[in-house]
């Protein structure tokens, strides 16, 4: 007879929760096939070894659970480190370590993304092709260090030059590290990502690649439309006006 407790539904609960959560995870990457199938063999495995109890088949999966195990955190790296950080964002974001935060450094971001704003106004209305990425919590030191190391003031004059049109600079990203402008011609991950759309180029799959891979925020202003973006957590916002802009920087 088997007995089943609430301890039981509650355990079975936080499992699903996890898995589910896993795969929304894996969604935004190329791994959602194949942590799918992982979770079939999983079932699988438990059916086999531990319901019907068979000692062969049993064994034979336990070994190749045991050496799949290894080979996962190979093949899910990126997706390991991703969640990881997600998890360390969120402790560091918690409500009660907010309260021991100066609050200067809140106002002295919010007067500096009015320069990142008015650029992209400007830039959309002339239809000049843009790339910034603002680092939150998760480092971006691997794609500041392939661009042109800047280290400079936020400036809307600098932010425009550095994306005119024949500047050497312009097809690359440029990246935001406390509220200095770190570095341009960086080298962004592109998304795999199935569901964006074809007629997105280079510019927006590589914005929606690092908000995939971390937790910045990257702005792409279009140069076919003028039409600015922001992608966050791998989704991508379009058509943003200024003042849609200015609340989502604020708020993010």
């Amino acid at each position: 007879m088997i007995n089943f407790s609430i301890k039981d539904a509650f355990d079975i609960f936080l499992v699903a929760l996890l898995l589910y959560y896993i795969y929304k995870l894996m969604k935004r990457s190329s791994g959602a096939t194949i942590f799918s199938g992982i979770i079939v063999f999983i079932i699988v495995w438990i059916i086999f070894s531990q319901i019907l109890n068979f000692k062969l088949m049993g064994t034979m999966l336990n070994y190749v659970i045991n050496v799949g195990a290894l080979a996962l955190v190979v093949l899910f790296q990126e997706e390991i480190r991703h969640f990881l950080s997600t998890i360390g964002t969120s402790g560091r974001n918690h409500v009660f370590l907010r309260l021991f935060r100066p609050k200067k450094q809140e106002v002295t971001f919010h007067q500096a993304i009015i320069p990142i704003i008015m650029a992209c106004i400007n830039m959309s209305r002339e239809k000049v092709g843009a790339l910034i990425v603002i680092e939150r919590n998760i480092g971006l030191s691997e794609y500041i260090n392939s661009g042109d190391l800047i280290d400079a003031n936020i400036s809307q004059r600098l932010i425009e030059t550095i994306f005119f049109k024949n500047s050497p600079l312009h097809d690359g990203a440029m990246i935001i590290r406390k509220q200095h402008i770190a570095a341009a011609g960086c080298i962004l991950p592109v998304s795999h990502n199935d569901e964006i759309p074809k007629q997105l180029g280079l510019r927006h799959r590589s914005a929606i690649g690092i908000s995939e891979k971390t937790d910045a925020l990257a702005i792409v202003v279009s140069e076919e439309t003028g039409e600015i973006s922001v992608a966050n957590q791998g989704i991508l916002h379009q058509a943003l006006s200024g003042d849609q802009l200015e609340a989502m920087l604020t708020q993010e």
